[in-house]
């Protein structure tokens, strides 16, 4: 590996390669504590025994189910507290799994209910080539646990230069649009020049309208993307990304956290916006990337960040919106895959964020998901699904 962290997600081998409810909101509020104090939280474990699980997505359809990607190339459900013995989809044989490759992402329609459609980011290699795929699926016709195999549409395929920073992430927005996060590529520093090219989707969160199509492609480009019309690609939302592992939009207001894994010194949280330039490789976190200065016109600095001393790689997280945990309303939840610690990250007064340390899990950490009540659950590398819930 060019890094001690150039694979977010090694598999396992011996040591790692670095160093209550489906539902949600059955615990009873617990007490507030005082002004400046995190509340006291504890995981508990509602599913064990998956193979490498990254992303932890729960449909709008009043099911209560909650679907986990397994990176080996399957997804799980676990409805009513019971991980189904039977995956959802099983497409081991299209995936590649290794390092931070594999199946890495899973986002259900906004009319799901309706239409059935979930879409899947994951990558195949091949001969020396290496692709990411974004791709449409349908569930059975005749079992709601069981997708249909044989409904793939690949909506966009990205050539990937090497091994890593594939990113993997895929949410629909407020707004209805499909928004697929990728990293820069891989290697280590970016030596393509991927995160400042808008002549190239790595290093970018992009978006696009999986209801139609244009121009020979398997979708259409927002009218309002703001590379439109131009000389660059028109998928673009926003750029200078190393590896966001992990956005989430807030419900209340609709802003994009997003986390990005960080290169040797620094790990960050960036608020996403249209046509932003989040400074890959310029910079990495706050600080000049292998430089005394740098030119840091134009260019939007992340929301919060931490070095090396207290973690390896950012997983990002949520804003917190249930009811069991009182004192975490409005917080956004994030960790760190090597040291296993849980953060909150609270905005007070506006522009200002503070980040208080919050549970110390001893885990590899390698995802968060939220349900529709606003539960916080935790993913562990080894096969753990847990939850958040008050101590």
């Amino acid at each position: 590996m060019l890094r001690k962290r150039s694979v977010l997600f090694a598999v396992w081998a011996g040591f790692l390669a670095l160093a209550q409810s489906g539902c949600g909101g059955g615990a009873s509020p617990q007490p507030a504590p005082p002004p400046g104090t995190p509340p006291a939280v504890t995981l508990t474990t509602i599913a064990t025994g998956l193979n490498s699980p990254v992303d932890l997505q729960t449909p709008d359809d009043n099911s209560g189910r909650l679907f986990v990607v397994e990176q080996s190339g399957t997804i799980r459900v676990i409805a009513n507290n019971t991980l189904l013995s039977t995956p959802f989809l099983n497409i081991a044989s299209k995936v590649t799994f290794s390092g931070e490759m594999g199946l890495l992402g899973i986002a259900f329609h906004p009319a799901f209910s309706q239409n059935q459609k979930f879409y899947l980011n994951y990558v195949h290699s091949s001969g020396g080539v290496t692709q990411s795929f974004i791709a449409e699926y349908r569930v059975s016709a005749s079992d709601p646990n069981q997708a249909d195999p044989a409904s793939e549409r690949i909506l966009l395929t990205i050539d990937q230069p090497f091994d890593n920073h594939k990113g993997g992430q895929l949410v629909f927005g407020p707004d209805g649009f499909l928004y697929i996060g990728l990293g820069d590529g891989g290697s280590g520093g970016d030596p393509l020049g991927n995160g400042q090219s808008l002549d190239t989707l790595l290093g970018k969160m992009l978006r696009i309208d999986v209801d139609h199509t244009s121009s020979g492609k398997e979708y259409a480009i927002p009218a309002d993307n703001p590379f439109v019309g131009g000389p660059h690609m028109p998928e673009i939302w926003a750029y200078g990304l190393r590896n966001p592992w992990r956005f989430s939009f807030e419900r209340s207001t609709g802003r994009l956290f997003c986390a990005d894994v960080g290169q040797n010194n620094y790990e960050e949280i960036d608020l996403l916006q249209k046509g932003g330039n989040f400074g890959w490789n310029v910079m990495e976190g706050m600080h000049c990337y292998n430089a005394s200065n740098c030119d840091m016109t134009g260019l939007v600095l992340p929301i919060a960040e931490y070095s090396h001393s207290e973690g390896v790689a950012v997983i990002g997280g949520y804003v917190y919106t249930g009811s069991a945990i009182s004192g975490l309303t409005g917080s956004y939840l994030l960790g760190d895959y090597g040291s296993g610690t849980i953060w909150n990250l609270k905005e007070s007064p506006p522009g200002t964020w503070t980040r208080t340390e919050l549970l110390s899990t001893g885990r590899n950490l390698s995802s968060f998901g939220q349900d529709a009540a606003g539960e916080i659950y935790v993913l562990d590398l080894a096969g753990n699904v847990l939850k958040l819930v008050p101590q």
